[in-house]
């Protein structure tokens, strides 16, 4: 008998869509977000969709050379075989660009999986533990006389989480905080990311300065690489620490979790290398008591559902879900996903229980990856990290 679960066609695309201003960060200057778009067909005819991160040139080259034959005659049910696989052909020397291209088809392969089984992803990861994800609102408004508009917006449409770009400038920083507390109350979580911008020196001073403020955590306060300075700040910090890059993969969340580096972890099912190891991370944190959030990084709708399929699926998945999901101008669903009152219902229909518009794909499909990590505007500047 033939196997209709088995993947029979792979197609892909890059797409680019807009947001509705442009925002700066640390690391650079984003004026929409480039994904790679990945579809299946089964023998059955069921098709799976699955998207990823495309912010540098690498993503679909290790796609088509290296995921698409690895994907091409696979049963949808073998993503761990898949990922396996991807490491053995070498890419356990380049983790990074693996995660990104591995992420896409192995999204598209539990879609395909759960419209098969008629199930949603949740459902197949152990049920929802909760059905509606609480979301944070994410401000990259760095100026502090220009902050508070944009903060009671978010706040009167029911957000009481809030997350605030810093790592520009100490001094900016401070008076940043300040303001979006007076505006905030007392009551509402704040958190801010320095995108690994700080020194050791630099965050102790930091952390001092911020502690008054209440934060929720500082998101990856020093560079990446930086485990043991992390463990060091965490140990004399009355601020939580949360660790985001510098916990990609299973294997180095498992690493920051044995160093002591982390209070919270962000994951990201293309930064870990699929919805799978995704789980298998937030379970390893779970075990270990710590909670998880989901990292934003630029998310269309197939990822923005999939966020909430496992936000749903953890229970140590308590805090606001990060996400820019509602700066794009648009998206590349049929319907875009709603937030009310600060949170978003987990969809229930099989799969990620989202619809593809491939003609909104085919409207925003480029062949121009676009950086994200410099600034068009400053051609001669570069982030520094550390930069204080």
């Amino acid at each position: 008998m033939k196997d209709t679960s088995i993947i029979t066609e792979i197609r892909h695309w890059i797409v680019h869509v807009p947001l509705t201003s442009a925002i700066s960060w640390s690391s650079g200057k984003r004026t929409g977000s480039t994904r790679l778009i990945c579809e299946i067909t089964t023998a059955g005819g069921v098709k799976g969709y699955g998207e990823t991160i495309c912010l540098l040139d690498f993503v679909p080259t290790v796609f088509e050379k290296l995921i698409v034959p690895l994907g091409l005659g696979r049963n949808v049910t073998d993503v761990e075989r898949l990922t396996r696989a991807a490491e053995g052909a070498g890419y356990y020397h380049h983790k990074r660009a693996l995660v990104f291209a591995l992420s896409a088809l192995e999204m598209a392969m539990w879609d395909a999986r759960g419209k098969i089984a008629g199930l949603a992803l949740h459902q197949m990861w152990g049920g929802a533990y909760r059905s509606r994800i609480e979301m944070c609102a994410y401000v990259y408004i760095s100026d502090a006389s220009k902050v508070a508009e944009e903060l009671e917006s978010y706040r009167d449409q029911g957000f009481n989480s809030f997350k605030l770009k810093v790592g520009l400038d100490p001094e900016q920083d401070v008076a940043l905080v300040r303001r979006a507390r007076e505006v905030l109350g007392p009551s509402a979580n704040l958190r801010v990311d320095p995108n690994g911008a700080w020194t050791p020196a630099t965050a102790k001073r930091m952390v001092a300065k911020l502690a008054p403020f209440d934060l929720q955590y500082i998101e990856q306060p020093l560079p990446v690489e930086d485990l043991v300075g992390g463990a060091q700040l965490r140990a004399s910090s009355p601020v939580p620490i949360c660790i985001d890059e510098g916990a990609y993969t299973l294997q180095e969340t498992m690493t920051a979790i044995r160093m002591g580096t982390a209070d919270v972890i962000l994951v990201d099912p293309h930064e870990t290398g699929g919805l799978w190891q995704c789980l298998k991370a937030g379970a390893v944190c779970e075990a270990a008591g710590i909670h998880v959030g989901m990292h934003s990084g630029g998310e269309l709708g197939l990822t923005q559902a999939a966020y909430l399929h496992l936000a749903a699926s953890m229970p140590n998945a308590k805090i606001a879900l990060d996400t820019i999901y509602q700066h794009h101008a648009d998206d590349i669903l049929t319907d875009r996903i709603i937030f009310a009152d600060g949170h978003a219902d987990v969809p229930t229909r099989p799969g990620l229980g989202v619809d593809v518009d491939l003609d909104k794909i085919e409207h925003y499909k480029t062949d121009v990856i676009t950086s994200a990590y410099l600034n068009s505007d400053k051609p001669d500047w570069f982030a520094e990290k550390p930069a204080f």
